[in-house]
């Protein structure tokens, strides 16, 4: 990989061709005709717009080189279980611990696609809580954890999956993931908690309780308890648990990102579209991730 990107130009043509693949187009006028400065800047023939490959995606304003950015992602990607800032800081050599934090963060939120496709099928819904274990109430009502909703598709395997945190398990924060996350005239698989029966058939979904085919005692939904399992396990395990409850929805993602592409072959595969995926979203300042934890104390027993 190294060889690949081992110069920045080498990178910026990477990253032309991910993110005009049909050639360059104005973000502002959408015109398809440009020439390129002697300070390597996109001008607009029509409206003059200068840009580059860089401006509007997470790569906006890094001081840091691009080649930098691609052994951090090849990093990240050829890991199975992924890796920690602190894992990273070592592996690009950088000073400062905030800066493998940072780049970390923007990579995750690089990790999902907003236009993904639903889910479809036979899906297993259920809910679990990351946390450490702490004294209060237990269940669906417990106090001091985040709670997440899995959702996995297939009848026979696992296919893909989905995780949300959500504030409650009512109804009116379990169904609105759902429509978010799984295609209407899908079979919905859940247990008997009144949070789904309410509102799911009405939302166009074959809404199936298990709890009355399955014997008690047996494990009602395997799949989600899996999934369950092994996320917990790669939190505890990849990032020690010190994942704060602010910033648990972009490790989910990274999970996600991970545990759909469990099949792939080619880690190059998952570098590609990691990358892709850097070029189409939209920059990520340090105090928009920032911001929601300010003023809070980090809770490190996630």
């Amino acid at each position: 990989m190294e060889s690949w990107f081992a110069t920045e130009k080498a990178c910026q043509e990477y990253l032309i061709k991910l993110r005009w693949p049909s050639g360059f187009h104005c973000p502002r006028c959408r015109s398809k005709k440009a020439w390129v400065r002697s300070n390597g800047l996109f001008e607009c023939s029509n409206c003059h717009l200068q840009t580059s490959v860089t401006a509007g995606t997470i790569f906006q304003d890094t001081k840091k080189p691009l080649s930098l950015w691609f052994k951090a992602m090849w990093h990240i990607t050829s890991q199975k279980y992924g890796a920690n800032a602190l894992g990273v800081q070592r592996e690009l050599n950088l000073g400062s611990y905030r800066t493998a934090w940072t780049w970390l963060h923007k990579l995750r939120r690089a990790m999902i696609r907003p236009d993904r496709d639903l889910l479809s099928g036979t899906i297993q819904v259920d809910e679990t809580f990351i946390g450490g274990p702490k004294e209060g109430k237990r269940g669906r009502g417990a106090e001091g954890k985040v709670l997440v909703l899995i959702l996995v598709q297939g009848e026979k395997k696992i296919g893909r999956i989905r995780l949300c945190v959500i504030p409650d398990a009512s109804a009116e924060s379990l169904v609105p993931e759902i429509q978010k996350n799984v295609s209407p005239g899908s079979t919905v698989l859940t247990d008997g908690w009144l949070g789904y029966s309410k509102q799911l058939e009405k939302s166009g979904y074959i809404h199936e309780v298990i709890r009355d085919t399955i014997r008690v005692g047996d494990d009602l939904l395997p799949k989600c308890h899996l999934v369950a399992s092994l996320l917990k396990r790669w939190l505890l395990g990849t990032h020690q648990g010190a994942v704060s409850p602010e910033h648990l929805a972009y490790y989910l993602d990274e999970f996600t990102f991970r545990f759909n592409r469990r099949t792939s072959a080619s880690r190059g595969k998952l570098f590609y579209r990691l990358v892709q995926q850097a070029v189409a979203i939209d920059p990520v300042p340090l105090m928009t991730m920032t911001q929601n934890a300010r003023g809070r104390k980090p809770n490190h027993n996630l």
